[in-house]
């Protein structure tokens, strides 16, 4: 029998990504349910919120796995990397 275990932040990265994908479908649905562009803009508007906050999560799920495998410097090298996307979506 064919056995495999996943790694439980690699899990945990998986499921909030699934999580936001339904989370987009279901506005995605309610923007065509709707069929208003005023009420598709709301929509999107609130989805704009949801991207952001799944990216940290999903980082800070990664960054939480990756602690006792990476050294300092390299760890530091990858929050400088975050905080650099973070910056260019705010500029």
């Amino acid at each position: 029998m064919f056995f495999f275990f996943l790694d439980k932040y690699v899990l945990s990265m998986a499921t909030l990504r699934f999580l936001s994908s339904l989370v987009e479908m279901t506005a995605a649905c309610l923007m065509l349910k709707f069929n208003r562009v005023d009420t598709a803009l709301k929509i999107n508007a609130a989805l704009a919120l949801v991207g952001p906050t799944v990216m940290m999560m999903v980082t800070a799920v990664g960054l939480w796995g990756l602690a006792g495998k990476v050294t300092a410097e390299k760890f530091l090298m990858i929050l400088a990397g975050v905080a650099l996307i973070f910056y260019g979506l705010h500029r």
